[in-house]
């Protein structure tokens, strides 16, 4: 999900990563603290001392965070769950679950620990804050626990929101997972409630916008864009896992593809194959012997007055492993290697004999008649 994040340190066997989205936050927060906030809480300072406690208050919300998600980290992997790592970015962080918890209990108990985690640190700083307080310390001091006290606890109620992919929306679908034993339907009822709080910010930015505040109302568009398109794709992938949970490759294959052969031409090719068949992806044999395949990215490298002498043997690609699965794959096993390898076509092989082509097309294309077979699966009803 975060290709360009970066691997900043392991905590016990943890790893935690930050993603270049993330240092936009910061600067945002930190810009925000040192300009607003700390001046409005402790008049008369200099700018240096604002920017400097502006920049501690960054740091601290950037533990909180990662301590919010250390939380949900550790009871699942008590809870023997995979964790991928941790990952901080623009909207918060997200701790990459290997799996889905396998029972509503185990849901729930994942969901809820970062809630409490950030109650537990908002009452902290709120018992710092007291005891400087009480200490006559420095106002400057006080101010920067009295800050990490509130975003906390923000952060906690904000979390508890029963909106999918928030923590409370998780909590709401362990809950409904609980009640009736179908874990799709509670995804799909938990993403409903995510899409309706998604409106529900972008309402607020759009209404932010017209009365001038345009860098909440900004902020609100990309919260509300970013929790509707989290929600929509949790619920496409629970779907997925559902319906593909016991078919392999050779269930949604393509059988009996079209192929090339190596003495074409390739104006013949695109003629007779590409074009007449609306083909972009073609597996070359020669009698029964499967060679490789040539697609338009094999086409776009030649130039096109060059089409009428070349032929297909010139220029396919030779077989490659990566471009083969057999046909007894599970489809959840593809669907990773699609997500690792971003290529979406793909030849099915047996005995070193193609057996048919496999796309993400085929697979979207099934997912889609799925749904609308099964009522509990649409999520528009």
């Amino acid at each position: 999900m975060f290709s360009n994040s970066v691997k900043i340190l392991s905590l016990d066997d943890f790893e935690i990563k930050i993603d270049p989205s993330w240092f936009v936050i910061a600067a945002l927060i930190t810009w925000s603290l040192s300009q607003q906030y700390f001046p409005d809480v402790v008049p008369d300072a200099s700018a240096h001392t604002y920017l400097v406690i502006a920049l501690i208050g960054m740091l601290g919300l950037f533990i909180s965070l990662l301590l919010h998600e250390l939380a949900h980290s550790v009871v699942a992997r008590r809870l023997g769950i995979e964790i991928k790592s941790i990952t901080l970015f623009i909207f918060g962080g997200l701790a990459e679950l290997g799996s889905e918890p396998k029972s509503a209990r185990d849901e729930f108990l994942i969901a809820v620990a970062g809630p409490i985690m950030s109650l537990f640190l908002a009452f902290c700083f709120w018992l710092f804050t007291q005891i400087a307080l009480l200490a006559s310390g420095p106002d400057t001091f006080v101010a920067v626990l009295s800050y990490l006290g509130a975003i906390n606890l923000v952060l906690a109620l904000f979390n508890l929101v029963p909106a999918f992919p928030l923590d409370g929306g998780r909590i709401l679908r362990a809950y409904l997972w609980h009640r009736s034993g179908n874990i799709l339907k509670a995804t799909q009822i938990a993403a409903q409630s995510g899409a309706v709080f998604a409106y529900f910010l972008m309402a607020m930015g759009v209404l932010a916008l017209f009365q001038g505040a345009f860098v909440s109302g900004l902020w609100y568009l990309l919260i509300g864009g970013f929790v509707l398109v989290a929600a929509r794709s949790a619920y496409t992938s629970k779907l997925a896992q559902t319906v593909l949970a016991d078919k392999v490759v050779s269930d949604l294959m393509t059988l009996s593809p079209v192929t090339a052969t190596p003495d074409m031409t390739l104006s013949e090719f695109v003629n007779q194959i590409m074009l007449r068949h609306s083909v972009s992806f073609v597996p070359v044999v020669d009698g029964d012997v499967l060679l490789g395949h040539i697609d338009q990215a094999v086409l776009s490298r030649i130039d096109r007055e060059n089409w009428g002498s070349a032929r297909v043997g010139d220029v396919f690609v030779s077989l490659d492993s990566s471009a083969i699965v057999a046909p007894d794959m599970p489809v959840s096993k593809l669907l990773d290697q699609i997500s690792l390898t971003s290529r979406r076509k793909y030849m099915v092989v047996h005995d070193q004999k193609l057996s048919g082509i496999v796309t993400l097309a085929d697979l979207t294309r099934y997912l889609g008649l799925a749904a609308m077979a099964h009522p509990a699966m649409n999520p528009a009803r």
